[in-house]
């Protein structure tokens, strides 16, 4: 993978810009750079926006719809992307599920799913984490039984991420009990609507829902909703999570971010005290975040490089999975830093709207660097991954 500045970059990048500037829904643009919740309809809006250019689906294989673009033109896609502030592409279709699809499932359905996946019409939801599983996915307990040619779907699960936004969802399910916890389980999908199907939204730290808690009560779906064979749905998990996991890198967002810390740091204050910028303890603070974003950066390309035309990253996207989500924590504390710093300042008693204005980056920074504070859990913890980097990447 080079990503060096030659003619072919730099043409592909105008292109992707040029796209994403004129065309794309600058009103959605506008609302993430407010820092404001989608509604479902913006959501397909904005994803059906790029799936219309077939820009979604970017590191599906040709054969499947996907561009056929180089690993150099999708992280270029995903670095102009993220710099243009356009809504994070929900994962759980083009990023989780599609491979699955693509990969383990039957022409039947891949006809069925594939399309409204890759053209964003589509919605997914991922069925994972379970109430009492805490980090220990092979425990579930969402049962699926066979009868005749139905599955009949029961159990909750929780921290559903975009599920208010999902038609389907796919899920892992026991379907047999008698041998080791990773055996017997499988993967099915299911439509939200489904009658016995009701979502409970949660609310987090920062005010918002993103996080949903989704029961199924006798819930019946055809035995062709099954991906694969029954009872491979663990091995199907985990070719799914080294997509999932090096989703979490999202480099151009982090660059865009040091660019804002930098600026609201080098701001002439009021009150008669120094920028911000001035102060060593900040700066180092600041270099050090620069640093690991170029060093995850680097590893990115080290992880992405191996994959081979639409397959999955493996078990090295757990060393992405570390390295993304401590940056990101890393970053968004220096947004709690300059808030802080900002609050000590002194001013007139009456505030001027100048100030007003200078201070709107606070609330979404803040609310940015609480909701940075779960990503070391989801996707399986950062402790989980130094135990699978030290056994199936170290055999240790």
């Amino acid at each position: 993978m080079d990503i060096s500045p030659n003619h072919e970059h730099a043409a592909f990048r105008a292109e992707v810009r040029h796209f994403l500037e004129a065309d794309y829904p600058q009103h959605i643009r506008a609302r993430v750079a407010r820092g404001a919740s989608l509604t479902t309809e913006e959501v397909r809006t904005s994803e059906m926006a790029l799936g219309a250019k077939g820009w979604l689906a970017t590191a599906w294989p040709k054969a499947f719809g996907g561009p056929g673009w180089s690993l150099e033109q999708q992280y270029i896609f995903d670095e102009e992307l993220e710099h243009a502030g356009i809504p994070t592409v929900t994962p759980m279709g083009v990023i989780y599920v599609g491979p699955i699809i693509y990969t383990f499932g039957s022409p039947e359905q891949q006809g069925r799913w594939l399309p409204g996946t890759r053209d964003g019409s589509l919605g997914w939801a991922q069925g994972y984490s379970e109430p009492d599983s805490g980090s220990d996915l092979a425990s579930l307990q969402f049962s699926a039984v066979r009868e005749g040619d139905t599955y009949v779907l029961n159990g909750t699960k929780i921290w559903t991420s975009a599920a208010q936004h999902a038609d389907w969802i796919f899920l892992l399910a026991r379907t047999d009990r008698s041998g080791r916890k990773q055996e017997g389980i499988s993967f099915i999908c299911c439509e939200m609507s489904r009658p016995g199907v009701t979502l409970t939204p949660i609310i987090t730290i920062d005010g918002k829902h993103a996080l949903n808690s989704v029961t199924f009560e006798n819930v019946r779906v055809p035995a062709d909703y099954l991906i694969g064979e029954e009872g491979k749905g663990w091995t199907y998990s985990q070719h799914l999570l080294g997509f999932e996991r090096t989703s979490y890198a999202r480099i151009g967002g982090k660059r865009k971010q040091l660019a804002h810390l930098n600026a609201i740091a080098r701001a002439e204050p009021t009150g008669g005290n120094r920028r911000l910028i001035d102060d060593p303890a900040f700066q180092r603070k600041l270099s050090e975040a620069e640093i690991a974003v170029a060093g995850l950066d680097m590893t990115v390309m080290r992880v992405r490089s191996a994959v081979k035309d639409g397959g999955s990253p493996g078990k090295e996207a757990s060393i992405v999975k570390i390295l993304a989500t401590e940056t990101a924590q890393q970053i968004t504390t220096l947004y709690l830093d300059a808030a802080g710093a900002m609050g000590q300042r002194a001013f007139p008693d009456s505030v001027s709207p100048d100030w007003l204005e200078t201070g709107r980056w606070a609330p979404p920074g803040v609310a940015t660097y609480l909701g940075t504070r779960a990503q070391s859990i989801y996707g399986g913890t950062n402790e989980i991954q130094k135990n699978i980097i030290a056994k199936r990447v170290l055999n240790l």
